[in-house]
């Protein structure tokens, strides 16, 4: 018996994927239905029953399209608009958006202090200053409160940091009893809050939620056993730099420069350390590590017994990455806190509020502050009572928070930077940011490293792409340039460890100063007083050569300073200029020799091939000028 061959294969369709909206889906659709199936379905028009239920198929396929779209645009920085994927993405790049700015102002801060007579002469008595520490706030008379950022020591004085010392009041005899000191310090728009949470069981990757909004930052996390846990940018960094104070039992070796340098740059271990995100609604999530308080932390590189744990089958090869997952394995996120009392403290504020007038921010509210054990309790309560403040300009900074296009740029801007040192540039301004309390650097300057050949017989120098030089000086107490103490170097080099790439090594040295004088003659217009020009073109010479306008490796220019003579009123003509190097430790100066007179090319002075700078030390005496007739 003969059997037909019968195909049972589907008959294979062309399918059009090109619609996107639904007029396009459900012409598709009629086309479709016209081609494959017009024996079944032929009649389209709208009172046709199967036309419902064509069009319903276009509205399910334009609704999928248009959220399948969306969230494709929503998983780009460029094109995302909602706030909850902007923040995401965000911190994908490590970016953490602001919800609120602070206003941030100069705040003067006063205290007096008695006078104490020492040989004959009445002077402030410096054992009653005192410390008033960070997080101390101050009220202004609109509202807002106001924190500072640092500690305000009265006892310190330096260039960078001045104590302004006046007579406030004198006794029946005319001798000083009070002298009024007075210091700068920075502070911040802000009130803080304390909230508790008590946490029962361990539980991995432990989060809270901070319902406050307008959140500025957390000041500390610090549990019942008084452990402080600290804030990292991602679980994963398991160290911190810390500052600590420049005493005798954090470095004995360092302590001796604690009047210049109060503060200490460590690099510590967190094990209890969590990371916060900002949701779409300004509420503040904290997250903690999945690790047990019961362990220590770990180094971040993951147990090789974990390495191919989560590929599939169990098995471990050579050349499969494992799987990043791994380090959960480890203890390199850090523990979790459980059966424990945490007791968070963070500040809110900011906002154009916040943006107070000048001479408004005179109450004082909490004031942390310590002092010298063993005084007059008395005196030390009058004295602590007479702390006042005052701000000379308004606050300002203050506002909402980011917009979606101001975090979207934000966000590649930090991207594109991510808080590295590259560049000369980059070195320069880590180098110039650091925080005052580390030790302040007034000047530096960076140059790639050389070494010697040993390709050649002779001596021949060429570039070391592995080691940069740093080449730094900072201020004393009169603004003269000196060089950096050896705890602002630690401080610094500690400082830059966390920017550095892995293979720069940096060498911080001294620049070299070279200091001189100035020695010029005038003519002047014979309407005009001699000693008033001169004193004129002093004037001018003094702010010209002001220290902070000068940079390592910067030449002099004589045809401006002979046209800045030239400008002074009175001045007719400039006839002589000459500049002579200064030198001899006795005499105050560095103990560098130049020579001026060959370093002088087609009137420009250049400094050493050494990095340098020069520095007119003294000017009330290293400036002579001379009125000549003829």
């Amino acid at each position: 018996m003969a059997y037909n061959k019968v195909s049972n294969k589907t008959q294979d369709k062309d399918v059009k994927y090109l619609s996107k909206d639904f007029n396009s889906f459900k012409d598709k659709l009629m086309d479709f239905a016209e081609v494959y199936f017009p024996n079944n379905f032929n009649d389209f028009s709208e009172g046709n029953p199967g036309m419902m239920f064509l069009e319903m198929a276009a509205h399910v396929g334009d609704v999928l399209s248009f959220y399948t779209d969306t969230q494709l645009r929503e998983s780009f920085l460029l094109l995302a608009q909602e706030k909850e994927n902007l923040y995401n993405l965000s911190y994908a790049l490590g970016y953490r958006p602001k919800v609120t700015s602070a206003a941030t102002v100069d705040l003067e801060l006063f205290q007096l202090v008695p006078s104490i007579n020492i040989g004959g002469e009445y002077l402030p008595d410096y054992s009653y200053t005192l410390n008033i520490e960070s997080n101390s706030t101050f009220k202004s008379t609109d509202g807002p409160t106001f924190y500072t950022t640092d500690d305000t020591r009265f006892g310190f004085s330096s260039s960078f940091d001045p104590t302004i010392t006046s007579i406030y009041q004198y006794d029946n005899s005319n001798n000083p009893e009070y002298y009024l000191l007075k210091k700068s310090t920075k502070s911040i728009s802000g009130q803080t809050i304390t909230q508790k949470f008590d946490i029962g069981q361990a539980e991995r990757f432990k989060t809270l939620q901070l319902f406050n909004q307008d959140i500025i930052s957390i000041e500390s996390i610090v549990d019942a056993d008084g452990n402080k846990w600290s804030e990292v940018p991602y679980l994963a960094q398991d160290t911190l730099f810390e500052q600590i104070q420049n005493n005798a039992s954090n470095d004995p070796e360092l302590y001796g420069y604690n009047q210049q340098t109060p503060y200490l740059l460590k690099l510590n271990k967190v094990p209890k350390r969590y990371v916060t995100r900002f949701k779409s609604d300004n509420t503040l999530e904290i997250q903690f590590g999945p690790g047990s308080t019961d362990n220590s932390d770990s180094c971040i590189v993951p147990d090789p017994n974990n390495i191919g744990l989560g590929i599939k089958d169990g098995r471990s090869k050579l050349d499969v990455a494992y799987d990043p997952s791994n380090f959960l394995y480890t203890k390199a996120y850090g523990e979790t806190p459980s059966n424990t009392t945490l007791t968070v403290t963070y500040v809110i504020g900011g906002g154009l509020s916040a943006n107070v007038n000048a001479n408004t921010i005179t109450k004082v509210d909490t004031l942390l502050s310590s002092n010298r054990v063993g005084l007059n309790n008395g005196m030390l309560n009058f004295v602590k009572n007479s702390v006042a403040s005052n701000n000379v300009e308004p606050a300002r900074g203050g506002g909402a928070g980011e917009t979606s296009e101001e975090i979207r740029q934000n966000a590649m801007a930090n991207f594109s930077a991510q808080q590295r040192t590259v560049t000369k540039d980059d070195y320069l301004i880590r180098t110039l940011s650091m925080p005052s309390q580390l030790g302040r650097v007034a000047k530096a300057y960076i140059t790639q490293d050389d070494q010697i050949s040993p390709m050649t017989t002779e001596p021949n120098r060429i570039p070391n792409p592995l080691a940069l030089n740093l080449y730094t000086l900072g201020y004393d107490t009169n603004k003269n340039l000196v060089n950096l103490n050896q705890a602002t170097k630690a401080n610094l080099a500690t400082y830059l460890e966390q920017y550095r790439m892995l293979t720069d090594a940096i060498n911080i040295k001294n620049a070299f100063i070279i200091n001189f004088s100035l020695d010029f003659e005038i003519t002047a217009f014979k309407s005009f007083n001699n000693n008033e020009v001169i004193l004129n073109c002093i004037s001018e010479l003094k702010d010209y050569f002001n220290i902070d306008n000068w940079q390592v490796n910067q030449p002099i220019i004589r045809s401006e300073i002979e046209n800045l003579i030239a400008g002074v009123t009175g001045v007719q003509t400039v006839e002589k200029l000459k500049l002579t190097n200064e030198n001899g430790t006795t005499l105050g100066y560095s103990k560098y020799k130049y020579d001026f007179t060959g370093a002088t090319k087609k009137g420009i002075t250049y400094p050493s091939l050494d990095p340098s700078i020069f520095e007119l030390k003294y000017p009330n005496s290293d400036i002579k000028g001379r009125v000549i007739t003829y």
